[in-house]
């Protein structure tokens, strides 16, 4: 699992589970047998942190260094809170991680914190973590509890000190690297958080670094057939594309924030799948539902389906499932074994004893039944005397 989050830099942070958190989804289709508290220790270990690239993401805590970042108005809050800021450091030193619910809500007027109104303390725990004073020394479903960052990493680490420009490259690189296939500009927020592409006053611009990371030989420019423009892989993986793997014969579910879906535009021309997260798309707009996971086959991309994660009684509910034109999965060859497969892992990965279909999904549930054949029951075998 930790080889994961190497190959791919970091992996998106949300905290919805409607269908799994989104980091959990993005492990379960590529960790075997995955469990969502295996990331979880991570996290209580210190292997993975929190930071922001592409919005917040986790990230091997070895990379903190490339990932420390002064947030721009987090010492202004600071001081125009400073009792607060005082009593709420003061409280963490002593008696280790505390979470805003821990201190009494501050009366008085609210503070601004990136264009929201926020309680005074939500605010303070926030600007220490973006002085680097404080740090996430875990979470309790979406409660946060924050301690001294010198008692959550290594002090070696901590000390290091890595040029701006030094974690730009490797922000850039990260992209390339997690989606495997990005081109000159991305379509919305793909290189979030790494600047402009031109150059502005104390930015070198993207086009600069990525030029750069063309002569370190750290990516490589491509093109793909039937796909415009100019496409990038990363040293590592020229291999791939110069002897091509056989696709595994197995189906595996998507995030909404999975890297292979952040460039959709590439979704539509290289694999003719159009997908749109619409979560934040009025009901009446909607062509699949709210939160649908895409579905992968080999190496297609064969479908969509929209699960909901019912924890109470332990169930997996299908809501709706949407395949591709022209794919028949009771004719694909291997396809629904697979599909099975894939739902028992899910229902493992969900906690969940059973997984009930939509009342119009009738071909689906007679497709991919996810209950095990009953075991034939063996005659019992007298117990040996133990002796003493």
């Amino acid at each position: 699992m930790v080889r994961v989050f190497r190959k791919l830099g970091s992996i998106q942070f949300d905290p919805l589970a409607i269908a799994g958190r989104s980091h959990d989804l993005v492990l379960h289709a590529r960790v075997a047998d995955y469990e969502p508290g295996w990331c979880d220790l991570l996290y209580e270990r210190r292997e993975i942190f929190e930071a922001y690239n592409k919005g917040l993401s986790l990230v091997p805590s070895s990379k903190y260094p490339w990932f420390r970042t002064m947030v721009r108005n987090a010492p202004e809050i600071l001081a125009e809170n400073a009792d607060v800021a005082e009593r709420v450091l003061d409280r963490i030193c002593t008696e280790g991680p505390l979470s805003a619910l821990d201190f009494e809500r501050e009366r008085g007027p609210t503070t601004a914190w990136f264009g929201v109104q926020t309680n005074a303390v939500r605010a303070v725990l926030e600007a220490y973590t973006g002085t680097g004073v404080l740090g996430l020394a875990r979470r309790d479903g979406n409660r946060r509890y924050y301690d001294l960052l010198e008692r959550l990493l290594p002090a070696d680490l901590l000390a290091r000190d890595v040029p701006p420009r030094q974690k730009l490259l490797y922000k850039l690189l990260s992209r390339y690297r997690a989606h495997g296939l990005l081109g000159i500009s991305g379509a919305g927020d793909i290189f979030s958080g790494i600047g402009p592409a031109k150059p502005s006053p104390g930015h070198p611009g993207r086009n600069a670094l990525r030029e750069e990371l063309v002569e370190l030989g750290e990516i490589v420019p491509v093109e793909v057939e039937g796909v415009p423009g100019k496409r990038f892989v990363i040293r590592e993986d020229l291999a791939l594309l110069e002897a091509p793997p056989e696709p595994p014969p197995s189906v595996a579910f998507l995030s909404p924030f999975d890297a292979l879906v952040w460039d959709r535009r590439l979704l539509g021309s290289l694999f003719d799948f159009d997908y749109v997260w619409e979560l934040f798309i009025p009901p009446a707009k909607r062509r699949w539902g709210w939160y649908v996971l895409p579905i992968t086959f080999q190496d297609r991309l064969v479908g969509r389906f929209e699960p909901r994660i019912d924890r109470e009684s332990a169930r997996v509910d299908v809501l709706n499932v949407w395949w591709e034109k022209g794919f028949a999965p009771g004719r694909a060859e291997g396809f629904v074994d697979a599909m099975r497969d894939a739902l028992r892992a899910y229902l493992r990965f969900a906690a969940a004893g059973s997984l009930e279909w939509a009342p119009h999904l009738r071909t689906e549930k007679r497709l991919f039944p996810t209950h095990r054949p009953a075991r034939r029951a063996r005659p019992k075998r007298a117990r040996r005397p133990t002796g003493r």
